[in-house]
């Protein structure tokens, strides 16, 4: 069995069985090809690729896709390009954008996907393997916008290895967020474990476990373990645990947390971890990916109304197809 089995099953037979459509803007690329023709083959969802039809289907039939899942568009020669326009233009008008700029924005992959999904012609979208994080990114949080009760759109990774799967959050997108942010981000994370069919067992984590240490960060990290255990209670429906301020091995290790931290609801058996910083999230997942092979699904984005990610531009078609079942389970 792969390191990643368990999981990576899972969520192709969850996206499978609820045959949503995903957008991909990114046609040009061969990995979104070959990730395309395996969804299709597959049959795990339906999608709509974005790009110069005759050169993108050529490349599908070449590796045998099953083209009856498939939709090639070219957004300048799209029939919904004017639809699309006008109702950005409504979006943004109060900022400015004028409706000749709305056109010419929208003729733009990441923008007429984005649309496609504000106007519910798609569940979800799945972008990055060329485009930068902000070129997905800016128009999701521009048309979509946040979910309602949402101030703070975050990003998370599912850390998989054998039969464990751990979430880890904010490893890709908010830098330095506060106390009252990173709360919001413990919140997302929790319901985005829900949606995975994981009870969320969080431990907001520093250098810090009750009190141990001192300084602004450990400070830092008292006060979000406060807010975001607050947020739990009055925001969360569903099972959970949570503790904070936490180190990483009282968190995770049994005996340990034993020794350090008895009282914790947790008992030393976290899944799910909330980091301070985007300095500390983004390389406690690479060591875990590179030291503990760890398999990384992610960065996956939270807290935006509708289904948006972000691929790494060094992704292979496997992430790919994976995000896509992610995306999928995420629209529901």
């Amino acid at each position: 069995m792969e390191t990643n089995e368990k999981f990576r099953q899972m969520i192709l037979a969850r996206a499978k069985d609820l045959q949503k459509h995903i957008v991909l803007p990114e046609g040009d690329d061969p990995r979104t090809i070959a990730a395309a023709a395996e969804v299709s083959k597959a049959g795990m969802a339906d999608l709509t690729i974005l790009g110069y039809s005759k050169s993108i289907r050529e490349q599908l039939e070449s590796k045998g896709a099953d083209m009856s899942r498939i939709n090639i568009v070219c957004p300048s020669d799209s029939p919904g390009l004017k639809d699309y326009a006008e109702a950005f233009y409504e979006l943004r008008k109060h900022k400015g954008l004028t409706l000749e700029k709305a056109f010419d924005m929208i003729k733009e992959v990441s923008y007429f996907a984005t649309m496609m999904v504000k106007m519910d012609h798609a569940d979800g979208l799945v972008s990055g393997a060329v485009h930068s994080s902000a070129d997905t990114i800016r128009p999701a949080l521009q048309i979509i916008k946040a979910a309602k009760g949402v101030k703070t759109v975050s990003s998370m990774f599912f850390m998989c290895r054998g039969e464990e799967t751990l979430l880890f959050a904010d490893s890709g997108l908010n830098q330095e967020p506060d106390a009252d942010q990173i709360a919001d981000i413990t919140l997302s994370t929790a319901y985005t474990a829900k949606q995975f069919g994981i009870i969320p067992k969080i431990a907001v984590v520093g250098y810090s476990t009750k009190g141990s240490g001192v300084g602004p960060l450990a400070d830092k990290v008292r006060a979000a373990a406060k807010a975001a255990i607050a947020k739990m209670e009055s925001d969360f429906d569903g099972e959970y645990y949570i503790d904070g301020e936490l180190q990483f091995d009282a968190a995770y290790v049994p005996e340990v947390a034993a020794k350090k931290a008895p009282e914790s609801p947790l008992k030393g058996r976290a899944n799910t971890f909330i980091f301070p910083d985007l300095n500390t999230g983004n390389t406690c997942y690479k060591m875990a990916e590179r030291l503990a092979g760890m398999s990384a699904y992610g960065p996956i984005l939270q807290g935006i109304a509708k289904p948006v990610n972000d691929l790494s531009r060094g992704c292979s078609s496997d992430d790919i197809v994976a995000t896509i079942a992610i995306t999928a389970i995420q629209s529901v």
